[in-house]
């Protein structure tokens, strides 16, 4: 276990020494390009704050959801460097020219029963993708989608996160062939892996996670006071941040930073930078505005972070 603290610079440096910066003679589309699956009828800024945050980093935003959210992305377009509306059908050829993809946030989920009852009707019916985008019922929309993009496209660097984790089976991770980012809270790592590690101390956690991690062959970014990362041959602890990112909204961020790093870095390593990033982001508002910052202070401040940190190497 590798303790990373916000307090200490040299604890990450390794990282972002190796960590890829744009070359001066690159061009349009060279320095990343994205897709943000998510939102839902219900949850509408989710979705939007990953692809939000993501246009800092990468050269192009594809995303995709409800109707709803498509239209309140293209009025929110002009915040963008890059953010192109993708149609449902058209999201095959978007995951495969896109260099990673993120799939959960402010999708909808089901509870446990729901599902239960919901997997044993459906595990056997048509997943042709023109079937899956007609799904009305939004539960089973995440649990079919997220299904059919782990079937056809192994290859892909995928980011799972929020309403997503909520409604796969474990087992679809080890069928990809790219290790896949999860970024589940405490919660959601209980309702995905069926293990109950909320009580357990720091050590017992950081045990619990690399077991898991390695077993369903993914990289796990276990969100808490503590964050932890782990590959399942590696283990991290970063230690930072304040209670202000117990707001909603902050998971749907680091979903999104995990999302634009892993264009160009490997996923790991886009984890670690991610989780610290964030930390490092709230302490630099807590100076000015203690606990009361919400997510749109922490979009604006985290690419000013970000650089001031990189300009130190």
């Amino acid at each position: 276990m590798i303790s990373i603290k916000t307090s200490d610079f040299n604890s990450i440096k390794p990282f972002i020494e190796k960590m890829y910066i744009p070359p001066k003679s690159s061009h349009k589309g060279q320095n990343g390009r994205v897709l943000v699956i998510g939102g839902s009828s219900l949850f509408h800024s989710s979705s939007l704050w990953s692809a939000e945050i993501a246009s800092y980093f990468v050269d192009i935003v594809h995303y995709s959801s409800t109707v709803e959210n498509n239209i309140i992305f293209l009025n929110l377009k002009k915040k963008f460097r890059n953010g192109i509306v993708v149609a449902q059908k058209d999201l095959p050829d978007y995951i495969k020219e896109d260099d990673a993809i993120l799939v959960g946030p402010g999708m909808l989920r089901k509870n446990s029963n729901d599902k239960i009852q919901m997997t044993n009707e459906i595990q056997n019916s048509n997943d042709k993708f023109e079937n899956i985008i007609q799904i009305s019922d939004e539960g089973e929309y995440t649990y079919q989608l997220t299904k059919y993009l782990i079937n056809n496209f192994p290859n892909k660097k995928f980011v799972f996160d929020a309403g997503t984790l909520q409604m796969m089976d474990k087992n679809w991770l080890l069928k990809l062939k790219e290790k896949p980012v999860i970024t589940p809270h405490q919660k959601e790592f209980e309702e995905l892996f069926g293990i109950v590690i909320e009580k357990q101390n720091v050590p017992d956690k950081v045990q619990t996670v690399k077991e898991t991690a390695k077993k369903y062959n993914c990289v796990i970014l276990l969100k808490a006071v503590v964050d932890i990362v782990s590959d399942g041959e590696k283990s991290y602890i970063i230690e930072g941040g304040n209670s202000g990112l117990t707001k909603g909204g902050t998971g749907d961020l680091l979903a999104g930073l995990v999302l634009s790093l892993s264009a160009k870095n490997n996923q790991l390593a886009a984890s670690i930078l991610s989780s610290y990033f964030l930390k490092k982001s709230a302490e630099a508002l807590f100076i000015k505005r203690g606990y009361w910052y919400n997510i749109n202070d922490l979009i604006k401040v985290i690419p000013k972070v970000i650089s001031g940190i990189v300009n130190k190497i």
